[in-house]
């Protein structure tokens, strides 16, 4: 049960999609005066250092974050053509989410990646409020410490305790105001209806707050199922959202002529929202086209994007 670190997948492409769109959505609801509670219910270490053990050993930063921190290489012109056309300058979503990582930086590239809690809470005004469910016990005790190092006070509450069983008693919030981050390891196959459990019993208690689920695109039907169960629940419920896709390479087993099958590692991952701003579409078309040219592995790098409602 406690088998899943995400300090071995920390940067990864996964992590880009994923807080690219949480930066996205976090920075147009902070655009209203009113008090903001977010919620993330698997919270995880808070913080993460790409040089350390863990993510060295994985390696899948490189792919990843490390990645678009590169210059993008220009294609070789065609004999006889015009001369290229420069670059396309980063789609905004982009931009902002590495102007983040280049916060917690200073000296330039990645060597700390700050998840979820981390990103939040560096663009929180005072006023917010953050509150973070970790059950796994050394990621608690390590987030715990974390996020002490900050000093935020009464801004942040850290629960060692299950988020889908937990972290509606925070829902609705005193502002009538709120962004639930659900991103667990999905480790278990009893994660996916747990997520589907918990967004029905969320949308129940506040049905107007915005409800993100990062979730893995691998051969299993649970995982294709729940993006279409979520999309049921909205339309049932009435509410907008939106579902982004990132794929980086094939999900094919190879196997070598030695015999040895070679996995390929997580291939893909989604976002699916209800209620999302109204602005993410847009920024979601014009970053998912780069973050698939960037990050993608093999020729069936690719990316969808939906909406609805």
């Amino acid at each position: 049960m406690f088998s899943y670190r995400h300090a071995f997948h920390a940067g990864n492409h996964a992590d880009v999609l994923k807080h690219t769109v949480l930066i996205a959505t976090l920075e147009h609801l902070l655009e209203k005066d009113a008090a903001l509670t977010v919620v993330d219910t698997h919270a995880g270490a808070g913080l993460y250092r790409l040089d350390g053990d863990y993510a060295g050993t994985s390696g899948e930063a490189a792919q990843g974050v490390l990645r678009l921190l590169e210059p993008p290489v220009a294609a070789a012109p065609a004999k006889k053509a015009a001369a290229p056309e420069a670059e396309a300058p980063l789609a905004d979503a982009i931009a902002r989410y590495l102007a983040v990582i280049a916060d917690f930086n200073p000296k330039g590239g990645a060597k700390v990646y700050p998840g979820s809690p981390f990103i939040v809470q560096h663009l929180l005004r005072e006023h917010d409020r953050l509150k973070l469910f970790e059950l796994h016990p050394t990621d608690s005790r390590t987030l715990d410490a974390n996020i002490a190092q900050l000093e935020a006070g009464r801004q942040i509450a850290v629960f060692s305790e299950d988020g889908f069983g937990s972290a509606t008693k925070f829902l609705p919030p005193p502002s009538r105001r709120a962004l639930v981050l659900c991103d667990p390891s999905y480790e278990l196959k009893t994660d996916y209806g747990r997520v589907l459990d918990f967004v029905g019993e969320a949308l129940k208690r506040f049905a107007t707050g915005t409800y993100a689920v990062w979730y893995p695109i691998i051969p299993r039907p649970e995982a294709h199922d729940l993006p279409r169960r979520l999309k049921t629940m909205a339309t049932k419920a009435g509410k907008s959202w939106l579902h982004a896709t990132l794929t980086v390479k094939s999900s094919k087993i190879v196997t070598a002529p030695t015999g040895e099958t070679r996995r390929p590692g997580l291939p893909a991952s989604g976002m699916f929202l209800i209620n999302p701003p109204y602005t993410l579409k847009a920024q979601m078309a014009a970053a998912l086209p780069q973050l698939a040219k960037r990050l993608g592995q093999d020729r069936n790098a690719t990316f969808s994007l939906d909406a609805g409602g």
